[in-house]
């Protein structure tokens, strides 16, 4: 699972361990280490449940609730999707975690020529409100949490997603969505981005308005420092890089007259599980305290339980390989510990499969077992913070912290995460950090057991992949001109223009946006019309 360097004699004795943050590793710890790092238990630690909350945001942590179980999945037409949706819930998932195709994140219908070739191939293909309803029939959106991973166009799809539960009778203050809806860290580390960086961000305070009206139940943004770190960040920039990301979307919304206390608590994190155990603790535990302070006194937020860092802690299929798969299985396992460990509220854990492939039915199985195995039989629920007081687990922790601030620091001697995105200086550091540990890996300085050690003879292996089918999105192109034909072209023309009106007027285009989807609007038609109101983004040159 590590991905530290390790340093070793001779006689294959460590003589020194370095975690990819910049943490050195001492061989033991003690009191002393407290005292030099200047630990407080008041200031650092503090009761669970209690301000700054490191030792998680529940006083009780799994003994009162276990953590949520949501593994990724969607493919091909809606149909498909809803069927493996109510195989993981009839299998004790307890949250969707739902997989969008490109065509359907750049903003693209599956007639498109730009979709041609990607129709349902890594995720569900979705032109319209119909899919929606195919997708998510029969699903109790009262009790089930869904997460859409999805960005450019997170307005329209949590906009379809309140006009697909108001058909199926489920008002919107009742659901609850977890739209994706992080511009900033797709132009940072993912590329799925369409519209410039202003825009972008204001559509994403558009679905947060939104949500403090009409959907209070609903987290609007998840910040995913997960896309950040897979794409070749360390740990203490993933979690700066998620901090100041999340300010500037606080900051979009502060200047529309809210209060920072009435929405900031519906944020959440997308966060990733990837190398060394204890270098992920202490990021999860500095995080947490961290987002409470910045939350607390550079926002002056009042309620405790708006400071809470909540979301999901996923296993990250860039931790997986090709070579030797089953190993990806004890993987991930590790990586549910290492989740369970940090006080993860909920745990999207990756099939071993992922690293090269859309998981198959039986890969996802494996992965919720091994979060029930941990939960009911291991023992992850006896006590909360089973880590706290270890003299080596608070002196990284607190090492950490200091070194995501030295991170935040560059990005506001850069002018701030704004400013960092759009003229690439942000890509170019990920950019840079992915180039290292690639040369690391190659080197064998980065270990990786069955890619640069521990290989055997015979590495050829069958995998099972996910084959493409071609016909599904034959007969989505198909069911999408049907669709097309059978819609009040009128009703579609009207809400699409009106829509364009209040782009142009600097509205908040949310309710428009449900009306376009309760006419059936498509979601390429929708991304048109902002397309045309504000451009696209050009990215900056990053090498």
């Amino acid at each position: 699972m590590g991905v530290a360097k390790y340093t070793r004699d001779n006689k294959d004795r460590i003589t020194k361990v370095e975690y990819q943050s910049g943490i050195v590793v001492k061989t033991a710890y003690g009191p002393d280490d407290l005292e030099r790092v200047g630990f407080s238990y008041e200031k650092d630690l503090a009761n669970p449940g209690q301000y700054p909350f490191t030792r998680g945001i529940h006083a009780e942590g799994y003994r009162s609730r276990p953590w949520t179980m949501r593994q990724y999945s969607g493919f091909g037409m809606a149909a498909e999707t809803n069927e493996r949706f109510k195989f993981l819930i009839a299998n004790g998932q307890t949250g969707l975690n739902v997989a969008f195709d490109l065509p359907t994140q750049m903003g693209y219908d599956s007639d498109d020529p730009m979709a041609e070739g990607e129709v349902g191939r890594v995720g569900m293909s979705i032109d319209s409100l119909r899919d929606f309803e195919i997708a998510f029939e029969g699903i109790d959106l009262a009790k089930i949490g869904v997460g859409l991973t999805i960005n450019a166009v997170a307005s329209i799809m949590l906009a379809m997603f309140q006009a697909m539960a108001e058909k199926h009778g489920f008002p919107p203050d009742v659901i609850s969505a977890t739209p994706q809806n992080d511009i900033l860290k797709e132009m940072i580390g993912r590329g799925a981005w369409i519209f410039p960086v202003e825009p972008a961000v204001n559509l994403i305070g558009d679905t947060i308005e939104h949500s403090i009206k009409v959907m209070p139940k609903t987290n609007p943004v998840s910040i995913s420092g997960y896309h950040i770190r897979e794409s070749g960040s360390t740990s203490a920039q993933e979690i700066a890089y998620s901090i100041l990301i999340a300010n500037a979307y606080i900051d979009n919304v502060l200047k529309r007259g809210y209060n920072i206390d009435d929405f900031v608590g519906r944020f959440s994190f997308n966060l990733d599980i990837f190398g060394n155990l204890w270098e992920t603790v202490a990021k999860y535990r500095a995080g947490r305290k961290l987002w409470a302070r910045n939350l607390k006194e550079k926002y002056g937020t009042k309620k405790n339980q708006n400071m809470f860092m909540r979301g999901m802690f996923g296993g990250g299929g860039g931790g997986l390989t090709k070579e030797q798969p089953e190993n990806n299985i004890m993987r991930s396992a590790y990586f549910a510990l290492a989740s369970a460990l940090s006080g993860a509220q909920t745990t999207g854990l990756c099939s071993y499969d992922e690293a090269y492939t859309i998981p198959t039915p039986h890969a996802a199985l494996l992965s919720l077992r091994t979060c029930q195995l941990l939960m009911e039989e291991v023992g992850l629920r006896d006590t909360v913070d089973p880590l706290a007081g270890s003299y080596f687990i608070e002196t990284i922790t607190k090492e950490m912290e200091h070194k995501i601030e030295e991170e935040m620091d560059k990005i506001e001697k850069a002018g701030g995460i704004i400013k960092a995105v759009s003229t690439g200086y942000a890509q170019r550091t990920v950019s840079r950090q992915a180039y290292e540990f690639e040369k690391g890996i190659q080197s064998g300085e980065l270990i990786k057991v069955g890619v640069n050690i521990h290989r055997e003879k015979e590495e050829a292996q069958e995998v099972e992949l996910h084959e493409y089918n071609s016909e599904s999105a034959e007969k989505q192109i198909a069911s999408l001109n049907a669709l097309k034909r059978e819609r009040n072209d009128r009703e579609v023309a009207k809400t699409l223009s009106e829509l364009e009106k209040a782009a142009k007027e600097g509205k908040n285009v949310m309710p428009y946006l449900v009306d376009c989807c309760k006419a059936y609007a498509t979601v390429g038609e929708m991304a048109r019309v902002f397309r045309n109101v504000f451009g696209e983004f050009q990215e900056p040159t990053i090498f």
